[in-house]
């Protein structure tokens, strides 16, 4: 992954003499199911990265690598270092902020590109929702659409925080986009009660979530239905809800939704992606 470090944050040890224009490479090894030796499977990595990096001509000093184990919770968001590697990467003519090396995950989900594309072509003159939104990559789309609105709800403030640069480096503000912190469900619950109304929801909620602050865990194989039936209710006539999951245990039950959904699974993914159960969506249609 290339681009150039953020504004106002300094680039990582050694960057200076690294590959050009800042560029860097972001590697992930996925936990594989069998036995095997840790040290063998450190320095296979380690020799990946070392490969990788000559291929491309990136500096070793700026190539980030880390294994990708089985996780539960809110673990996969922890954080894992402080060394601040940020970059700015485009994607669809936006900028976003990524860190390669304090997360587990950069702060962009690559295989959503589509469903991004999707939402900003359907947001222009509406009030967007985007729950459990993380750095807000759904948020920017939507603004970038022409939305009149685009609030983004998540428990982390600095999941929030990261999503305000993310807006404000594409030239959006929090005070017309705002970022709200809740817990998406009491947050659904509470404008279901105020009446309030969004033409366009998008929920890409965790597998699962045990924070300390939500009162119950989430667990998207067993709350899914509730979930959607929330979002409904505060789904304005005529709007869409763009609802993904990454759980390949979630068995989708047509009866449990009282609404119209289109399976967008594949049309969602990108053709990049060799592995096209990365997730599962579906555009479900006001009732």
């Amino acid at each position: 992954m290339a681009g150039e470090p953020a504004p106002g944050r300094p680039a990582p040890a050694g960057a200076a003499a690294g590959a050009a224009a800042g560029d860097a490479l972001s590697i992930s090894l996925y936990e594989r199911p069998y036995e095997k030796d840790e040290a063998d499977e450190a320095r296979w990595l380690g020799l990946m990265a070392t490969r990788a990096a000559e291929a491309l001509g990136v500096a070793p000093e700026l190539v980030f690598a880390r294994t990708r184990r089985r996780m539960r919770g809110d673990a996969q968001y922890e954080r894992l270092g402080t060394g601040k590697a940020e970059r700015v990467v485009r994607e669809c003519g936006l900028s976003f902020i990524v860190n390669l090396s304090d997360y587990l995950d950069t702060g962009l989900f690559l295989d959503h590109r589509p469903a991004r594309s999707m939402v900003r072509a359907e947001a222009a003159g509406k009030r967007v929702l985007n729950l459990f939104c993380y750095t807000g990559s759904f948020s920017v789309y939507a603004a970038a659409g022409g939305a009149a609105e685009a609030t983004s709800v998540d428990l982390s403030n600095t999941y929030l925080d990261w999503a305000e640069r993310n807006l404000g480096l594409n030239g959006f503000t929090a005070a017309r986009h705002p970022l709200v912190r809740a817990e998406a469900r009491a947050f659904l619950a509470e404008a279901a009660r105020r009446g309030e109304r969004w033409d366009l929801i998008v929920a890409d909620p965790p597998t699962f979530s045990n924070s300390k602050s939500s009162p119950e865990d989430f667990d998207v194989n067993r709350d899914w239905p509730a979930l959607v039936r929330a979002c409904l209710a505060v789904l304005a006539p005529g709007g869409k809800l763009y609802f993904s999951s990454n759980s390949r245990r979630l068995v989708w039950d047509p009866a449990m939704v009282p609404a119209p959904a289109e399976d967008l699974s594949e049309a969602s993914i990108p053709p990049d992606f060799r592995d096209r159960r990365i997730h599962r969506a579906w555009r479900i249609s006001a009732p």
